[in-house]
């Protein structure tokens, strides 16, 4: 008995670690979503058009491709978490810089580096947390970073809503000596702070620690992290078997006969960008401007995005329910099935659409069916590929290259979610009901890859990977 209490002691701080190492995810969805509330409010100041505009909220996407890129190779550098207090300091002081924009071009340029940030803590929180964590709850404490991401949307939303009330309800307004939209980009140095405190506060992961010589700390953390009744001693030299073959990764380490890459990395690659090419993003930085246009006031939009953040959180919390129980790929299926109906309804719904006035209006039935299968969608995405990818990405790839390719990975997620975000307006402006069937074809898509390629990782050792 007294064994399985210690186990659970030293849970608790494996759980403290990992939520520590998460809140970099909720940055992410806290600066993907801040951007929502003051879109029209950048617009009216610097007085620029929808391109510009929409270029401003995508750049950031571009800047974390490149954080994203960059942060596998850092980690391997600076360590995991030297890594995450870089990219929190960067993160702060780039909130600060898109507060206080001289031009548009200012403000995109500090969207960047904040999307720069964004796309390291997205790499290192994945990797690190599967590195502490025991195989019996990697799954959940991996879907730590979906949860912070959901949590990070939702809580800028709240945030957002309330500067705009301060302001009376016009993001143009002043709130003491700057105008509401400042506020919101402002508010983002408070997560960031956090995070950069936590990342002080959090141990080194041991397999770093092991790859760059310090055994005796290695050890003193695995003793924190692991069972009570786990060999240390054959830990340490298993690490230490699986990393004699490992030099830092490179690029040229994920070299293979599939089209230039290992098969393995391009498996990363295509759940990455799955994961965006549904069209989940849409929900989430237009969901307030598409309600709007079925006919929806806009107060009462603002209430039905926020609500769809909830569901996004009750879906995640569904998934690190099941995650380590049923597995990860029967929750991809299940997912992709579920989308691909939310979907393909939602586009069926949209097709009844008629003009009203200068507004879309959807008829009686169809508007409240809308609804209803875009929530069922989001349901079924936050379950299944909004948590389930980031834990395989943290998994899959062998030890020797796992953080150079969940760079790789996760770029090719920021790209997906690039292309998916500017073409939007376009394609909803062109034809609103393909534009969501194509979503669904590739949710079908997304079904057809997992049943052929995705292997179940549930409970098996990091080290017995690739």
């Amino acid at each position: 008995m007294a064994t399985q209490y210690t186990h659970h002691e030293h849970l608790g701080h494996v759980v403290f670690i990992a939520a520590a190492a998460a809140i970099g995810g909720f940055l992410f969805g806290y600066d993907s979503s801040v951007i929502n509330g003051a879109v029209v409010g950048i617009q009216r100041y610097f007085q620029v058009g929808s391109v510009e505009t929409g270029f401003v909220v995508a750049i950031a996407l571009l800047g974390s491709a490149l954080g994203a890129w960059a942060g596998g190779g850092l980690a391997d550098r600076w360590g995991r978490t030297r890594s995450m207090q870089f990219a929190a300091l960067l993160f702060a002081v780039s909130s600060i810089g898109q507060m206080l924009p001289f031009a548009i071009w200012d403000l995109a340029f500090w969207r960047v580096i904040a999307g720069f940030a964004i796309g390291m803590a997205s790499v290192l929180g994945p990797a690190y947390i599967a590195e502490v964590a025991p195989p019996a709850y990697r799954g959940r404490l991996g879907s730590f970073q979906q949860l912070a991401i959901v949590l990070g949307i939702a809580v800028s939303q709240l945030v957002n809503y309330v500067i705009a009330r301060l302001a009376g309800g016009d993001v143009n307004n002043d709130v003491w000596l700057l105008q509401a939209w400042q506020w919101m980009l402002g508010a983002c140095v408070v997560p960031a702070l956090l995070f950069l405190l936590f990342a002080l506060n959090i141990p080194e992961s041991p397999r770093f620690l092991i790859m760059s010589g310090r055994t005796r700390r290695a050890r003193e953390v695995l003793a924190e992290i692991e069972a009570d009744d786990v060999d240390l001693d054959g830990r340490i030299s298993e690490i230490q078997r699986v990393l004699r073959t490992e030099r830092v990764p490179g690029l040229k380490d994920l070299r293979g006969p599939a089209m230039g890459l290992l098969p393995i990395v391009w498996i990363g690659i295509v759940l990455s960008a799955f994961q965006q090419l549904v069209g989940i993003n849409v929900i989430f930085y237009y969901s307030s401007v598409l309600w709007q246009s079925v006919g929806i006031n806009q107060s009462d939009s603002l209430l039905i995005s926020f609500s769809s953040s909830i569901i996004n959180i009750i879906g995640t919390a569904i998934a690190i329910a099941l995650v380590d129980r049923i597995g990860r790929k029967p929750l991809l299926l299940i997912g992709s099935a579920g989308m691909a109906v939310g979907l393909a309804t939602a586009a069926w719904a949209f097709s009844f659409a008629g003009a009203k006035g200068a507004s879309v209006a959807l008829p009686d039935p169809q508007g409240a069916i809308a609804l209803v299968a875009a929530n069922l969608f989001v349901l079924f995405f936050a379950l299944s590929w909004g948590v389930v990818v980031w834990v395989l990405l943290g998994e899959i790839f062998p030890n020797r290259i796992r953080a150079a390719a969940l760079g790789i990975a996760a770029a090719a997620q920021w790209v997906a979610n690039w292309l998916i975000t500017v073409s939007f307006p376009a394609l909803a402006e062109w034809n609103l009901p393909l534009t969501y069937a194509m979503y669904a074809l590739f949710a079908v898509l997304s079904f057809f890859f997992v049943t052929k390629w995705v292997k179940e990782t549930k409970g098996r050792k990091l080290e017995d990977m690739g």
